[in-house]
């Protein structure tokens, strides 16, 4: 599978990759469950585009406040409304996992998400080509497979929240095939 040419032929995924761009917030990127999700239902053969899902944008600026995040989080909202706006300031978001220290970039936060299925991004650039950052490969997306990022797995009390996590997001009621490492 080229993922590449999978997000470029999917219109929602395009239209919200060129808002994310648009909105020019620093190191900014689609990213998370939004793609996940996008890439096991185009496998599963169901909606390519999940509108149930959050739309998780990322970006990283040590210079924007939350407030001026949630402010723009509201303003996607209001002028999008089809989508459900997740807007995280990646500076902030290093309190959500235990024992982390700040993050240094998106890619940094990506790379630090609880699964590696999960830890992807994908954007735009001013040109329009689009980029895609996988810091453990496609492989346990493209094969269902739901394991913890090296930086979870090197914590008790991450992984602790990693089988949280799991518990509460069910997505094997969605994608029975998946294949989950504890």
């Amino acid at each position: 599978m080229e993922l590449e040419k999978l997000l470029a032929a999917d219109p929602d995924i395009m239209r919200i990759l060129s808002t994310v761009r648009d909105l020019g917030l620093s190191d900014s990127w689609l990213a998370a469950g939004t793609l996940r999700n996008f890439i096991w239902n185009k496998l599963s053969h169901l909606p390519a585009f999940d509108e149930t899902t959050d739309v998780d944008i990322v970006f990283f600026d040590r210079k924007v406040p939350y407030e001026k995040t949630k402010k723009i989080e509201a303003q996607l909202r209001q002028v999008y409304p089809t989508y459900n706006w997740e807007l995280k300031n990646q500076k902030d978001m290093h309190g959500h996992s235990p024992h982390t220290l700040p993050y240094t970039s998106s890619r940094d936060a990506i790379s630090k998400y609880p699964e590696r299925c999960t830890a992807i991004g994908a954007r735009l650039d001013e040109e329009g080509q689009l980029e895609v950052f996988l810091p453990y490969g496609l492989e346990d997306i493209l094969n269902f497979v739901v394991r913890p990022t090296p930086h979870f797995k090197a914590d008790k009390d991450r992984m602790a929240l990693y089988q949280k996590r799991l518990a509460e997001k069910n997505w094997q009621a969605k994608w029975p095939q998946l294949k989950i490492e504890n």
